[in-house]
């Protein structure tokens, strides 16, 4: 009995501490696989929630986008060589058929689509092709060449696949997006890249603010969609940047904040209404703003407040800094301009400004434009306020502020513009839809002075 006792003591014992360290290993295993699945990088994100965010996926912002990117056709008409007989009698030596295309995005189910208004331009007929094919005729609710913006309407029985605007605003440096055009009218491209920059400006005879991307974009995607992971429409494709007009590494697209303000207004009120704070800023790559060290500086510096503006009731003043408008960073004029375009004659925004080194805070209501500048003319033009239509004795026109070398000899200065091309003029909205009508070069002002001599001066 004694002999099998002291050997089945020492195989429960082993058999026990065998169970134990098992057991012990185990625990230890588990520990350690947890410690690495949890652990941490620089944004304290656990590696393991984070894969599912760097394996992006664009199939889900692609199939909402392709189906609401349209083809556009353009047909017009190509104009012969003019004479001054053809100026005057409107007589046209040939005319040719001439075909341009482009894409647009479906923004309604009813039909409404938008474009670029360079893909639209001096069109005789307008032909819109969807992605499954199907072909409209399309008519031209409103165009604005100012932000290259233009509203097409199909009329269609069927609902139609449509992009919701997403708030461009929150769009992001280094945030993936999707370029979606039509370009060759065989169903929708979808190419990818990242945003480059924002508030890029790329002319020096507007202010309109661009979204850089790097996603491809070539001839043929203008008026196409700029969509952001979510399917969401973030930006209007609308230029590229280079030598030959393809694509070579970057290109651009209109804010949706600014495309989707445009068309409402195009539908509201048939042109866009634009809210301006009546300042006048200094550029900081300008010889005065180097001169003044001022060229550095991450704001807008107001060089001028306009008598009478929104700014001016608010207490903005020459000097001041503009740092953050309604809690948005603004780096440069480009980018304050930007944010404006979005906005309308009466509304407020918050104003944070610089001024002696201390941040001070204001509210400005936004008021109406009242000057324009005709850049194909090179004129500034200004509704006629109360005081100007009692000096002329009329209430429509447009009064010549400012003139370049070109008009030296010619006095235009103070005079009142009545037409441009025979088209009546009665505000500064009228004088840039006449100044941009005409491709050409020749244009024919009629003018009135203070004493109501009127002519018609012609220009090549």
């Amino acid at each position: 009995m004694k002999k099998w006792i002291f050997p089945l003591t020492i195989a429960v014992f082993s058999a026990i501490t065998t169970t134990f360290v098992q057991h012990w290993l185990s625990n230890r295993k588990e520990t350690t696989s947890v410690e690495t699945t949890t652990f941490e990088s620089a944004n304290t994100q656990p590696i393991s929630l984070r894969l599912p965010e760097t394996s992006t996926d664009f199939t889900i912002a692609a199939e909402k986008t392709i189906h609401a990117v349209v083809h556009v056709k353009n047909v017009s008409s190509a104009k012969g060589p003019q004479s001054l007989m053809d100026f005057f009698y409107g007589y046209e030596s040939f005319s040719a058929p001439q075909i341009g295309t482009g894409s647009g995005v479906i923004v309604s189910p009813d039909g409404y689509i938008v474009t670029n208004n360079h893909v639209i331009e001096e069109t005789s007929e307008l032909e819109v092709t969807l992605n499954n094919n199907a072909s409209y005729t399309a008519k031209i609710i409103g165009t604005d060449p100012n932000s290259d913006l233009a509203l097409l309407k199909i009329e269609t029985e069927e609902e139609l696949p449509y992009l919701a605007f997403g708030d461009s605003d929150r769009s992001a440096v280094g945030e993936w997006v999707l370029a979606v055009g039509n370009p060759f009218n065989l169903t929708s491209t979808v190419t990818a890249g990242i945003i480059s920059a924002k508030s890029r400006s790329i002319s020096t005879t507007n202010n309109l603010s661009f979204i850089q991307t790097d996603a491809a974009v070539n001839p043929g995607n203008s008026g196409g969609a700029l969509v952001n992971t979510k399917g969401e429409l973030i930006g209007i494709n609308t230029a590229i940047k280079s030598r030959t007009g393809s694509y070579v590494g970057y290109s651009f697209a209109i804010p949706s904040n600014t495309a989707k303000k445009v068309i409402e207004d195009l539908l509201e009120f048939g042109k866009v209404q634009r809210g301006i704070l009546g300042i006048s800023a200094l550029r900081a790559e300008s010889i005065e703003a180097i001169r003044k060290g001022l060229n550095e500086i991450e704001g807008v510096y107001i060089s001028e407040v306009n008598a009478g503006s929104g700014a001016e009731v608010a207490g903005l003043q020459s000097g001041d800094i503009i740092k953050r408008v309604d809690g948005l960073p603004i780096k440069n004029f480009t980018a304050l301009t930007g944010y404006l375009s979005a906005k309308r004659p009466g509304d407020q925004v918050e104003i944070i400004f610089e001024r002696d080194e201390k941040q001070l805070s204001t509210v400005v209501t936004l008021t109406k434009n009242e000057t324009a500048d005709l850049n194909r003319l090179g004129l500034r033009v200004q509704n006629l306020n109360e005081t100007l239509r009692k000096k002329f004795n009329r209430n429509e026109g447009v009064i010549i502020t400012a003139a370049s070398e070109y008009y030296k000899n010619y006095n235009l200065e103070g005079k009142v513009v009545i037409a441009i091309d025979g088209v009546k003029i009665s505000t500064i909205e009228d004088a840039i839809e006449a100044s941009n009508e005409n491709s050409t070069y020749r244009h024919a002002l009629t003018v009135i002075d203070e004493e109501g001599n009127k002519e018609t001066l012609i220009f090549n």
